[in-house]
């Protein structure tokens, strides 16, 4: 897959255009998920069933549940539940600003600086798999707006499906980017390494119903490594936009301005 990339222009070449404001914006927002820990900390200071909030056995959904009330044989009571509601919309609609906002022809190089891509069968191959990142990461964050809007208790199914959603979503997605950037940046690795541990997690998740002595805990080690993948690619990716976009701005500082008259 990298035999297609090489930094001299040649015939049926293109460099992506990486300076863009738009791979910026989408660079941010893939990295805006991390608020969700932040979120998370507030709303569990804030718990005020009769016993504290553990990670360990409390599950994540629990943190968002509107109402005071024994839900599933939990004693469930989250005052900030708005809170934890909102941090999911948010990083679904983060989710979704980066599916659309960053460009396949980036993500197959991985917002390489000054890589020109050679069109023909390998690059399709990897522009189908960018594709494929963005449909999954867009799927994703569609799943985490509906488990912020729909509130597990609630009790619609939606809730359950979003979920979903963004778990399988998300670990495929990552897994699959970790792949495409193996040629581009050792972080592939952690991608991979965060989409591995998501799908293991959810397979056992699965098999016992959830019904283990740490529940919490196995959640968590579904949507923790998801949202660590995530973001670290959004700083990977604003971080190289940034580069090219100060490069930009150097060159053009050096550049003489034109004084209007036609030299001779």
């Amino acid at each position: 897959m990298g035999k297609q990339m090489s930094a001299p222009a040649v015939p049926g070449s293109f460099l992506p255009d990486l300076g863009s404001t738009r791979s910026l914006v989408g660079a941010w927002a893939q990295l805006s998920v991390v608020q969700y820990f932040a979120a998370e900390a507030a709303v569990i200071e804030a718990w005020a069933a009769p016993a504290p909030y553990d990670r360990r056995t409390g599950f994540i959904s629990d943190l968002g549940a509107i109402n005071c009330a024994i839900y599933d044989g939990r004693d469930v009571c989250s005052p900030l539940h708005l809170l934890m509601n909102a941090s999911f919309v948010v990083q679904g609609l983060g989710l979704l600003l980066g599916a659309l906002l960053l460009g396949s022809a980036m993500l197959c190089i991985a917002a390489r600086p000054g890589v020109r891509i050679q069109q023909g069968a390998a690059y399709r191959r990897s522009w189908s798999g960018a594709v494929g990142v963005r449909v999954l990461t867009g799927a994703a964050g569609t799943g985490t707006v509906i488990v912020g809007l729909v509130p597990e208790d609630l009790g619609s199914p939606w809730h359950f499906a979003g979920a979903l959603m963004y778990f399988i979503g998300s670990a495929l997605a990552l897994l699959l980017l970790g792949f495409l950037w193996l040629p581009h940046t050792g972080l592939s690795w952690f991608l991979i390494a965060c989409g591995t541990v998501c799908l293991a997690a959810l397979t056992v998740g699965a098999v016992t119903r959830m019904d283990l002595p740490e529940p919490g805990t196995l959640e968590r080690l579904m949507a923790y490594p998801l949202t660590v993948g995530f973001s670290v690619a959004g700083l990977l990716i604003a971080s190289r936009v940034r580069r090219v976009r100060r490069a930009a701005a150097r060159a053009a500082d050096r550049t003489p301005a034109w004084d209007g008259k036609e030299r001779m």
